[in-house]
C-alpha cells in the first residue's frame, strides 16, 4: 500500500494511545502531587490519537475525491 499504514493499524494505534492516556488519568487519581503532570501527559496522548485519526480520514477523503474525479 505504498508504505502507508493500513486503516486497521491506525485504529489499533488510536486504541493504544487512548489506553495509555487512560492509564495516566487513573494514575493521576492516586498521585495527587503529580496529577497535573500526569493529566498533561494524558492530554498529549489523546491529542496524538486525534491527530492520527484526522490524518487517516483526511487521506481517505483525498483518495475518494481523486477516484470521483
Amino acid at each position: 500500500m505504498n508504505g502507508q499504514i493500513t486503516g486497521h493499524a491506525i485504529l489499533e494505534n488510536v486504541r493504544r494511545y487512548r489506553g495509555i492516556a487512560s492509564l495516566y488519568r487513573q494514575t493521576a487519581a492516586f498521585r495527587p502531587d503529580q496529577s497535573w503532570s500526569l493529566l498533561e501527559q494524558a492530554r498529549d496522548w489523546e491529542a496524538r490519537a486525534l491527530r492520527e485519526l484526522e490524518a487517516y480520514f483526511a487521506a481517505r477523503m483525498d483518495y475518494a475525491a481523486t477516484r470521483a474525479a
